[in-house]
């Protein structure tokens, strides 16, 4: 099945009201995990790399990657740049094969985040093969290279948004409702529901126009990831709950098998948690089948 944009898959998603999970990945064990959960779930894909495994990789590489793994799949998927702050790597990225960049400038002032954003969605839009993503207020925790402490956090202006995605033109919009990046330090954080829902309706009211993304899926209930796709969210970003079971897994099995040098085991290990992992979302997003 040909390679997507994450516009293309996520306006299905939207009214279809079901979501799609973005799987931040930084090895290529993690990625063939991820695909091959999905196969089997016969659900539709975001691969999702932040910018430090992007360098460390090389932007080359891990295109390289996702393309020989995703034209062999049977299933729709696209390859995501996740929270890029320079707006000209994430041109390379999107010259690269990405086929969707997250611009964020989200910690910079109202215009100076629509000025980068509008930057790296007129490129892209030009090169026709990636769609984007922006992001209005601030997301707490730690992702990747930058860290916001909870006395930073802004939430997303309903009104802003709509003149955020005029004024763009971005594909994706990941506003702040109070989810968080990283670890949850209670069972029932803070999220602005009643926000989401007048985000989604003043920019998708009679139809279809930008999809909502959630970020900081990692450590929802099933019940917030529930309500939130009923409110309109098609995007949840799920990277800590990999992290988490990627290092578990191998740090269990080397404890274990102290005596024991084949890295082969310790992959495949880590590669049947992943996916037993990844099948969860799926099943919790409801994309399972969408394929």
């Amino acid at each position: 099945m040909p390679i997507q944009t994450a516009k293309e898959l996520l306006f299905e998603a939207t009214d279809g009201k079901y979501a799609i999970g973005a799987f931040n990945v930084t090895n290529i064990i993690q990625m063939e995990a991820v695909v091959e959960a999905h196969i089997d779930h016969k659900a539709p894909l975001i691969i999702q790399t932040n910018v430090t495994p992007s360098r460390f990789l090389g932007k080359e590489v891990v295109v390289a990657v996702f393309r020989a793994v995703a034209n062999t799949a049977p299933i729709p998927i696209a390859l995501n740049l996740d929270h890029c702050q320079d707006v000209e790597y994430c041109k390379t990225c999107a010259d690269a094969g990405y086929t969707n960049i997250m611009i964020d400038a989200s910690r910079e002032d109202f215009e100076d985040n629509i000025r980068q954003t509008k930057e790296v969605v007129d490129y892209c839009h030009q090169l026709g093969t990636a769609s984007t993503e922006g992001e209005l207020g601030t997301v707490s925790g730690r992702e990747d290279l930058f860290h916001i402490a909870e006395e930073e956090v802004a939430l997303c202006n309903p009104e802003e948004a709509v003149e955020f995605i005029e004024r763009t033109g971005v594909d994706l919009l990941a506003p702040a409702i109070g989810t968080v990046h990283g670890v949850y330090k209670t069972a029932t954080p803070k999220v602005d529901f009643e926000r989401f829902e007048k985000i989604f309706q003043m920019i998708n009211g009679p139809r279809t126009r930008v999809p909502l993304v959630v970020h900081g899926g990692s450590g929802l209930s099933q019940e917030y990831v529930h309500r939130l796709i009923n409110l309109g969210a098609s995007k949840f970003n799920v990277s800590t709950d990999l992290k988490h079971t990627l290092i578990d897994t191998t740090y269990n099995y080397i404890f274990q098998h102290r005596e024991e040098y084949d890295p082969g085991k310790v992959d495949a290990v880590a590669k049947d948690a992943i996916r037993e992992k990844v099948g969860y979302w799926i099943n919790l997003l409801g994309s399972a089948g969408k394929a």
